[in-house]
């Protein structure tokens, strides 16, 4: 079992030219149990969410940025020569030893959180009920103020379908393929909290239809007293599972929330507080330290260890990922949360895992150390097997959670910085201290099993496999 970054540089068996020429002076990627097929440098941009598509016959990235820096805003694309506020990058990794960028779509001016375009996910027109069959569409965010549904089919060439406008924020998202129902965070004017759900009917693209809004009690408009914490985001099971695992806060207060979908869609949809309670199967409260910004279902888990037991040889469980936001370990640990919700009025967490500070030494290197995301794919290769956490200057990590109250480690990628990777500051003594340092953002794998992950601090897109007694967990051959 593997608790902390080895440095094994001949374990990279596998890494492209232009990466090697990009590392600087100094320590090459640390790695166990994983090894780097190709790398995009995604035009030197703030990378969030990652999401792989297989369309005609292709396998093609779609990543979110979020908004330049101070130093700069636009960043210059390079396959125009034209400075554009960061976006959506479009990025073709049939061949993942040879990554193909495609197309830069501009998102919001605006630096950091203010701008860009965080999130993205992706449905064929062929999958929505009344969608264009030959289209592929892309939901993503504009900066805090929209959501926009693209025509991507053919990627390098996209076309803008729809937008919704008039909001004070939006985050990550979730939309339902097989229905087209949209779980959209976002901030409308009137509520009380920065970041709610609106719930759409997307099935067709070009013609959205709003459901209803949704928050926790408190949150809405005309209520009193505290804001409850704001929402991260939403994950469905969409009508099969009848449940929406909704996840509020990011580094404090988290919330996980456990909804009856079919309320949710039906029922009465005026933002009262008791209109809001309804749909509500329970919720577990976190603690003030911790946040939930990811609430990732994994229904029906079969735990070896119960096999012959009477009740409870599979279990419900919820994964919950905290975000850390400061840097160089300036708060209480953010981690990872496994709650059985098998008895759903009484959710509980039944254990955690966090990568260790030292040997590492990970609280000095500069940057976020803590958890940010896992992935979100569901396709056999790795659902209930294998989780892969996103851990800011810890890289990624390879977790076996077959038995998810005694979660472990099984292998790790810890990006090289290069000359684009930026730094990350504090404040010591009213004066700024600076270190350039990884920051692996966001992680997605594919159903070929491949993992992506995308760095916050300008580092770009890695695409890894497993190697070794990892690949043995997922059963890879």
């Amino acid at each position: 079992m593997m608790r902390h970054a080895l440095l094994i540089p001949g374990l990279l068996l596998a890494t492209s030219t232009a990466y090697a020429q990009q590392q600087k002076v100094g320590a090459p990627p640390e790695a166990s149990n994983m090894k780097l097929l190709g790398w995009s440098d995604l035009q030197a941009r703030s990378a969030y969410q990652p999401t792989i598509h297989q369309q005609s016959g292709r396998w093609i990235a779609y990543i979110g940025h979020h908004g330049g820096t101070e130093e700069i805003p636009k960043p210059v694309n390079s396959m125009t020569g034209t400075a554009e506020p960061n976006g959506t990058s479009i990025v073709d990794v049939t061949d993942p030893a040879n990554p193909r960028y495609l197309k830069h779509i501009p998102g919001a001016e605006g630096t950091y959180e203010a701008g860009g375009a965080q999130m993205v996910r992706v449905c064929d027109g062929s999958a929505l009920p009344k969608g264009d069959k030959n289209a592929v569409y892309m939901l993503r965010t504009f900066g805090g103020e929209a959501h926009e549904i693209w025509n991507v089919a053919d990627p390098a060439n996209p076309k803008l379908i729809t937008r919704l406008g008039g909001l004070k924020d939006t985050h990550k998202s979730w939309w339902e393929c097989d229905t087209g129902i949209a779980f959209l965070v976002s901030g409308a004017p009137d509520w009380r909290t920065k970041r709610m759900t609106q719930v759409y009917d997307l099935s067709d693209p070009a013609h959205p239809v709003k459901i209803r809004d949704f928050g926790l009690p408190g949150q809405e408009p005309g209520a009193s007293g505290a804001v409850p914490t704001e929402l991260h985001g939403p994950i469905s099971t969409g009508p099969q599972g009848n449940r929406v695992y909704f996840g509020y806060g990011t580094n404090k207060g988290g919330v996980l929330q456990i909804v009856d979908r079919e309320k949710l869609l039906k029922g009465p949809k005026e933002p009262t507080a008791d209109n809001l309670r309804y749909p509500e199967v329970s919720k577990l409260m976190m603690s003030s330290w911790n946040g939930a910004h990811t609430t990732f279902p994994m229904l029906g888990m079969p735990i070896a260890e119960f096999a012959h037991d009477k009740d409870g040889a599979k279990r419900d469980i919820v994964m919950i990922v905290d975000e850390a936001i400061l840097s160089e370990c300036l708060e209480a640990r953010q981690m990872v949360w496994f709650a059985d919700v098998s008895i759903e009025n009484r959710p509980m967490i039944v254990s955690n895992w966090t990568a260790p500070e030292m040997p590492g030494n990970f609280c000095q290197r500069g940057g976020r150390f803590g958890a940010h995301s896992s992935n979100e794919s569901m396709a056999p290769v790795y659902y209930k097997k294998m989780a892969f956490i996103a851990w800011f200057n810890g890289g990624v990590r390879a977790l076996d959670i077959r038995d998810p109250f005694q979660p472990k480690e099984v292998g790790h990628f810890i990006p090289a910085i290069t000359d684009k990777t930026d730094k990350r500051c504090v404040k010591i003594d009213g004066k700024d201290r600076c270190k350039v340092a990884i920051q692996t953002n966001n992680v997605e794998t594919d159903a070929r099993g491949l993992i992506y992950i995308v760095d916050r601090a300008n580092t770009g897109m890695h695409i890894l496999e497993l190697a070794g007694e990892a690949r043995q967990v997922a059963d890879l051959k």
